[in-house]
């Protein structure tokens, strides 16, 4: 079944860059998925990659962030720049699409355990 671990989360100053990996197993080209939540708040999409070429961004992430994968190290990366404080949350990836609106979290069955990042 599939399995997914991510790393790559910390805390750096706004206007910095960091770099989310999630390495994936048991999904192969699949539709892919970064979320986050932060305290209070309901999780949210914020990049989506689906096989080779299809990819889409909530507005949050538009111009900052970069979703990409590298099928032979079957990871899909999530790179964010330009952070802001409003970005501070835990960071998870998902895959496991159940079809329906792409950046709804409930229509993923699979989760990894989350990185988090913090921005001041």
């Amino acid at each position: 079944h599939v399995q997914l671990v991510e790393s790559g989360g910390g805390s750096v100053q706004a206007g910095g860059s960091l770099r989310l990996s999630c390495v994936v197993s048991g999904c192969h080209g699949c539709c892919m998925g970064w979320f986050r939540q932060a305290p209070g708040k309901q999780r949210e999409g914020v990049a989506v990659t689906v096989g080779a070429n299809y990819i889409e961004y909530a507005d949050a992430a538009q111009g900052r962030f970069t979703i990409s994968r590298d099928n032979a190290k079957n990871t899909v990366y999530l790179q964010m720049d330009s952070l802001i404080p409003e970005d501070t949350a835990m960071y998870y990836c998902a895959a496991d699409f159940r079809g329906g609106d792409i950046f709804s979290p409930e229509k993923y069955g699979r989760w990894g355990q989350g990185t988090q990042v913090t921005v001041s």
